[in-house]
């Protein structure tokens, strides 16, 4: 019984919920079976039924072992609803199925659920204020704009400071961000963060970004408690009094009796159905309706552990505050009624474990439309909750940071050197335009090195420049751009060209040079005999 992962992605639980029909479709065990003196074949009991597809979700990774017989009831009674069965009449259409020995087969097809389309969404971008950004007030649109030239002395200005040389610099401060631009800031980097966690290339069709409020990102960020719980501006939407003190008492049990309450046989039991009746009478589960998708799709993540975790953590600071707080206190309940060993059974028929999977899933986590897999889908992730809470809870220090310092390098200042901006006026980006490889390997080879070669033949040509002027722009022409320099000046001859040598003069002759030179006296013989 071989169930694959399904991973991330849109329409996550119509992905799960067609591999589940085809896989029991094509492998659950059919045989001849005797009814009322009469025999069928091809079919199968309610109970064979029951057994074998328990098991299937037991093993899938995509539920767990965590599934009961009761949640593979319910399923039946979907595939009977949806005629993925029919009883051996070929009745179907309600959800009559019972655990018991009623037969039932499968039609000659099983619909497959389809899946839904949805409008493509376009985002609406706010622009971040920018460091050449004109005033408010002012268009470009039709202010005149001169070519981009780059003479000898632009190009000296600008790669001055390659040489040694420091110019004196200014200080350009950016327009002031306003709040609308930090919030934008967090919401675009959160779910960046979230899409590249998923390895989706878009979030379209897993949650509706215009439902995203960064407000809300901002808040569950930065107003929390030392234990990390939010903390709420508006106290009308705490959660009442007295499922506080309950649950604070089935937390701490059994100190209970510290707290002065009444203490009765069963007490525990009705403390916490008095928690399980507020939480189930919710308008909105408390991961709400909208992210629902988004939820669904992490859980496709869950056999890397460590990467589930920083999803949960992201699609978690999404949350309304409220309902980030409601489900903190909730799980902490969880996770340690769940772990003290000293507390009464709550429940005679299931674990401990097991009741609060069960009790709570659906207020954690359901689908505002009738999805047929959300009490499986909600069992799972709330089970993964209970293991891992106090991670998933926590604010992600990697993308607070990020984000900080995002927003710290756009309110700070920018250092400029003359000749760096070409102070000139640039006209607006364009939209790219696409060409074919041909010219793109064109403009690669020589798209570049032509304004450079121009350049390079305006400095050669400069009869304002002296002989070491020249010689010394160029050594730095050289030194950025020797290809294009290799190409001017093939050979050291035709550099040496460019500056002749000029003929040395002959030295002048002086008059004393000819003279015959000073010879020493020399003893001669004398002529006398």
């Amino acid at each position: 019984m071989e169930h694959r992962i399904v991973g991330p992605g849109p329409y996550r639980a119509t992905r799960l919920w067609n591999e589940t029909v085809e896989i029991f479709r094509a492998k659950m065990p059919l045989r001849k079976h005797r009814c009322r003196f009469k025999s069928y074949e091809h079919c199968f009991t309610a109970a064979e039924a029951v057994d074998w597809l328990h098991e299937l979700l037991r093993c899938s990774q995509n539920f767990g072992p965590e599934v009961t017989r009761k949640q593979t009831v319910q399923l039946l009674k979907k595939f009977l609803k949806n005629h993925v069965i029919e009883d051996i009449k070929g009745k179907w259409g309600q959800e009559d199925f019972e655990d018991n020995r009623h037969l039932y087969r499968f039609p000659p097809s099983s619909p497959l659920k389809p899946y839904p389309k949805k409008p493509p969404y376009q985002k609406d971008v706010i622009k971040f204020p920018e460091w050449n950004d004109p005033p408010p007030g002012t268009s470009q649109e039709n202010i005149p704009v001169r070519p981009v030239v780059m003479n000898s002395e632009m190009w000296y200005k600008r790669h001055s400071i390659a040489i040694g040389e420091v110019p004196a610099c200014r200080l350009v401060h950016r327009r002031q961000l306003t709040e609308a631009n930090v919030e934008e800031i967090w919401k675009s980097m959160t779910l960046s963060y979230l899409q590249k966690i998923l390895g989706l290339d878009s979030l379209e069709e897993v949650l509706d970004i215009k439902l995203v409020n960064s407000k809300f990102i901002i808040h569950n960020v930065y107003s929390v408690s030392k234990q990390g719980v939010v903390i709420l501006d508006d106290k009308s939407k705490e959660l009442p009094h007295w499922v506080l003190s309950a649950m604070k008492c089935l937390a701490n049990w059994p100190n209970c009796s510290d707290l002065k309450q009444p203490m009765y046989l069963g007490f525990e039991k009705d403390v916490f159905k008095t928690i399980a009746d507020y939480y189930g009478h919710l308008k909105e589960p408390l991961l709400t309706f909208h992210l629902f998708d988004a939820f669904v799709s992490v859980l496709g993540l869950l056999q890397k552990e460590k990467v589930a975790v920083e999803a949960f953590q992201i699609c978690c600071l999404l949350l309304p505050p409220e309902n980030r707080r409601k489900l903190q206190l909730l799980m902490r309940m969880m996770a340690r009624i769940c772990l003290n060993k000293e507390m009464p059974p709550l429940c005679d028929g299931f674990g401990t474990r097991t009741l609060m999977v069960q009790t709570f899933s659906r207020c954690i986590l359901c689908s505002k439309d009738e999805v047929d897999l959300d009490e499986l889908l909600a069992a799972r992730l709330v089970t993964f909750l209970m293991d891992n809470y106090q991670e998933i809870l926590k604010v992600p220090l990697a993308l607070q940071t990020s984000i900080e310092e995002r927003v710290a390098h756009l309110r700070r200042v920018q250092i400029k050197y003359p000749g760096a901006d070409m102070d000139i006026t640039l006209s607006a980006p364009s939209f790219c335009r696409q060409i074919s490889p041909e010219e793109f390997e064109y403009q690669r080879s020589y798209g570049s090195q032509e304004p450079l070669a121009a350049l390079l033949e305006e400095v050669i040509t400069d009869a304002k420049l002296s002989s070491k002027e020249k010689k010394k722009k160029l050594k730095q022409f050289q030194k950025s751009y020797p290809e294009v320099y290799q190409e001017r000046f093939p050979t050291p001859e035709s550099e040496a060209l460019l500056f002749p040598e000029k003929p040395k003069p002959k030295p002048q002759l002086l008059m004393w040079a000819l003279k015959k030179p000073f010879q020493p006296f020399q003893r001669t013989r004398s002529f006398r005999m």
